[in-house]
């Protein structure tokens, strides 16, 4: 673990950041992260993060700096050519290589601060992932001297269905029919319906609860690996949502990032957080999901919604192949916006070195 101070013992462990959200999801956008983070490419830099660097993910990110629903986003230079960053993100139970909630934050931080430069109103930025180059395109306007990002469309890498309609046994529900699909992380995807759990905020606690329960059953049920970059193996979150296209419906979900390793024999850990925005990587693996059913078709605009209405609007723009699988090109466009900028200390004399959770409202 990255030592947490400043190598002057008297002073205090100081980072910087930008603080945004997406469609209100939180995102704690960490510029110059190239003094915590080492490795040539960002698969490197991705197991680094995940080997060296949880201390500072829960320093940033946990009490009394963080809250449940705090994400983050590592700022690093580019390692293609032709790239203006490359990132890395920060959740509660770990880092993941992709996120569209946290990419549209980042470029919106990177390009209202100048850290890249406004190319004309549809101003591109390129982005290395560990799970492949990303393309972005943010809407500007500037007046007054002020750069405002209106929007962010961000060209998500391949995405595809693994498994659909594939049963899974899940204690206290039993058999469930699922679909399991890649958008840039591994998702278990299925209608809330079969869980007898109405899809709405005031839900919150059963539907992270039984999320909980469809996760640790996919962790022991479905195996997963990505054939291009194999350190990805397992199930990272869960969408519930509101079943198949119909005119006139309105897609809906409550994606669910479980906050603490989850145990069978430990019901406290049966919980997790709701993901405030519709969630990018997960649209784009719905998207390939219905797409796979036969249910959006490439071209076709999918406006997605949140547990509090916020919105994105997928699109699929193409198909190609990963490995074995047919894939899908997902473009995600959604809005971020700056809520402030802090200056984050850790005194050498502070007990609470990488935050704390407390089971009044963490995961226990």
């Amino acid at each position: 673990m990255i030592a947490l101070t400043s190598g002057d013992r008297a002073a205090p462990f100081v980072v910087e950041t930008i603080e945004t959200h997406a469609e209100g999801e939180p995102g704690r956008v960490i510029p110059n992260a190239e003094r915590f983070v080492r490795g040539a490419t960002m698969a490197e830099r991705f197991d680094h993060c995940t080997r060296e660097l949880n201390g500072l993910r829960r320093l940033l990110l946990r009490e009394p700096r963080g809250y449940p629903a705090s994400c983050g986003v590592f700022l690093l230079p580019p390692v293609s050519a032709d790239a203006d960053f490359g990132i890395i993100v920060l959740e509660q139970g770990g880092f993941t290589p992709m996120s569209g909630s946290n990419t549209i934050c980042a470029v919106t931080a990177a390009v209202e601060t100048g850290i890249v430069p406004v190319r004309g109103p549809d101003t591109e930025v390129v982005i290395d992932t560990a799970v492949g180059t990303v393309r972005a395109t943010a809407r500007v306007e500037e007046t007054a001297g002020r750069v405002a990002v209106r929007a962010v469309t961000v060209a998500n890498v391949p995405s595809y269905a693994v498994a659909i309609d594939l049963p899974l046994e899940v204690r206290e529900f039993g058999e469930i029919l699922v679909d399991v699909a890649f958008g840039g992380q591994f998702f278990v995807q299925l209608d809330i319906a079969q869980l007898g759990i109405e899809l709405g905020p005031e839900q919150a606690r059963r539907i992270t609860r039984a999320a909980a329960l469809v996760k640790l059953a996919a962790l022991e049920q479905v195996p997963v690996r990505h054939p291009v970059n194999p350190a990805i193996d397992r199930i990272a979150m869960v969408m519930l949502h509101n079943g198949d296209r119909s005119p006139g419906k309105q897609a809906r979900n409550a994606n669910v990032l479980t906050s603490a390793p989850i145990l069978p024999d430990r019901e406290e850990s049966w919980t997790g957080v709701l993901d405030r925005s519709p969630c990018g990587t997960g649209t784009s693996a719905r998207m390939a999901a219905l797409h796979a059913r036969g249910q959006l078709a490439v071209g076709e605009d999918f406006s997605h919604r949140s547990i509090i209405d916020s919105e994105f609007v997928g699109r699929l723009v193409g198909e190609t192949e990963v490995g074995e699988h047919r894939a899908v090109l997902p473009t995600i466009t959604g809005r971020g916006w700056i809520s402030g900028r802090a200056t984050w200390r850790l005194d050498p004399s502070d007990p609470y070195r990488e935050g704390y959770t407390l089971g009044d409202i963490w995961a226990a």
